[in-house]
């Protein structure tokens, strides 16, 4: 603990990375700020009681940071943005004009960076609205009084359409400015800005939790036990994290022109969890997708409408168990399809081949390709099979306590966790160039 500090020392003493932390730290305070700025026609009150009933509209409100509870102009967050960067991923391998241009260079890349944030804006917009038309339909617990009551783009008045538009132009332009907040912090500051804008908002959101845990009361017992869980998780997720399957690599002795390269070995690190956060978000996102259609039209005039979005609704509601199997299959599955997507990407059996690489006993080509992928199947099997058990550690959690007070949610934990250690690496590296000891032995 004690080296810690004086690295953390170490880090404030150097006037350019002062000024990086500073720079990260007065962006942090400036969208929390913003988070904190209302939008007007919303009945608070109401939008309270329907976040302590409604499980989906809760879970909306991870990547907000809180915002959705007060409703304030960055009440979507970053989320569209994360979608389209996840979009983006997708379909460049896809697209020969997209995988053409990551390959570049910088000027590729950035040109990628400028079709993503294009892409955010209409989808800022959809989610806009469907966040907007589903706390309009929604009604505030026993009160029945609407969280916004006057909403609609058609066949509505004049000042209502205004309103509407407003609060439709008022939640892209709050996605847009966090955007840019978060670029500003990865070009100027330390570590993965827009990482860091969902990291301080899931961390804005402790004390809250803890007083609601706090004044629940009874359950001490449940409580203890959710602490314990969350420890055996932290210390799971920097376990899984950190590991890699290390492939030896040996490059041959080579003769460019007039200049002669000697050869040498290094490895391939293969990690356990390649995907990250991402399968999480996937998994969240399709199990979320029926409930807030359904919830729409529950309060349909045509009875057999209403029943029908009322049994899905109630079919992928969070309480229910088939909910967390499916969402413990999706994780699994899209951890296996994000991570072969990222490793057909990196083209590491062509890249070894041109710079004269290969692995020790495996022949170049077509047979060096077909083991790294065996072995990255058998490594992230187990990094699958871990992010689904954090997936459905808040079913496992509520079941075993009982408490409702303090959710536990695995993608916050995850998001937390793995935010701390690229930004402690990065620290790492900083410290390191300038001949400090690092945090990471």
């Amino acid at each position: 603990m004690n080296e810690t500090l004086e690295r953390l020392l170490n880090a404030w003493r150097l006037p350019d990375l002062r000024r990086k932390l500073l720079y990260t730290f007065g962006i942090l305070i400036i969208f929390r700020l913003i988070a904190h700025v209302p939008i007007p026609g919303v009945n608070i009150q109401a939008l309270a009681q329907l976040f302590q009933t409604n499980q989906t509209i809760s879970m909306l409100d991870l990547f907000s940071g809180g915002a959705l509870t007060s409703f304030s102009v960055a009440a979507i967050g970053v989320y569209p943005y994360i979608t389209a960067t996840i979009v983006m991923q997708l379909l460049t391998p896809l697209i020969p004009r997209l995988e053409q241009l990551s390959k570049e260079g910088e000027q590729g890349y950035n040109r990628i960076n400028q079709i993503t944030r294009m892409i955010t804006v209409p989808i800022a917009v959809l989610q806009a609205f469907g966040t907007v038309t589903l706390l309009h339909n929604a009604q505030g617990a026993a009160a029945g009084a609407q969280v916004i009551p006057q909403f609609g783009l058609w066949g509505v008045t004049l000042p209502v359409f205004w309103q509407s538009l407003a609060m439709l132009v008022t939640m892209t332009g709050g996605t847009v400015v966090l955007m840019w907040l978060g670029e500003l912090i990865t070009e100027n500051g330390i570590g993965n800005g827009v990482s860091l804008i969902i990291f301080a908002g899931i961390v804005s959101r402790l004390p809250t939790l803890v007083q609601q845990t706090a004044v629940a009361g009874n359950n001490l017992t449940g409580a203890l036990v959710l602490a314990l869980v969350a420890l055996v998780l932290v210390v799971g997720i920097v376990v899984i994290y950190q590991g890699e399957r290390q492939i030896r690599v040996e490059y041959a002795r080579r003769i460019r022109g007039n200049r002669q390269y000697q050869g040498g070995s290094t490895h391939i690190p293969l990690r356990v969890n390649s995907a990250g956060m991402i399968p999480l978000i996937f998994a969240m996102s399709i199990m979320l997708f029926p409930a807030t259609v359904a919830s729409y039209f529950t309060a349909s005039p045509v009875s057999w409408i209403a029943a029908a979005a009322t049994f899905i609704y109630n079919l992928f509601n969070s309480q229910g168990v088939l909910y967390w199997v499916l969402y413990f299959v999706l994780v699994v599955g899209f951890t296996y399809f994000y991570t072969l997507v990222v490793f057909q990407q990196q083209n590491l059996p062509e890249v070894l081949q041109k710079n004269g690489g290969f692995i020790p006993g495996i022949r170049p080509g077509r047979n060096t390709a077909e083991y790294l992928l065996r072995v990255l199947n058998r490594v992230t099997l187990a990094g699958a099979l871990f992010l689904g058990l954090v997936a459905i550690s808040p079913f496992f959690v509520r079941t075993i306590t009982a408490t409702q007070a303090l959710t536990l949610s695995s993608t916050g934990l995850l998001i937390v966790v793995g935010v701390v250690l690229d930004t402690m690496k990065q620290l790492e590296a900083q410290l390191l160039m300038r001949r400090y000891q690092g945090f990471i032995r």
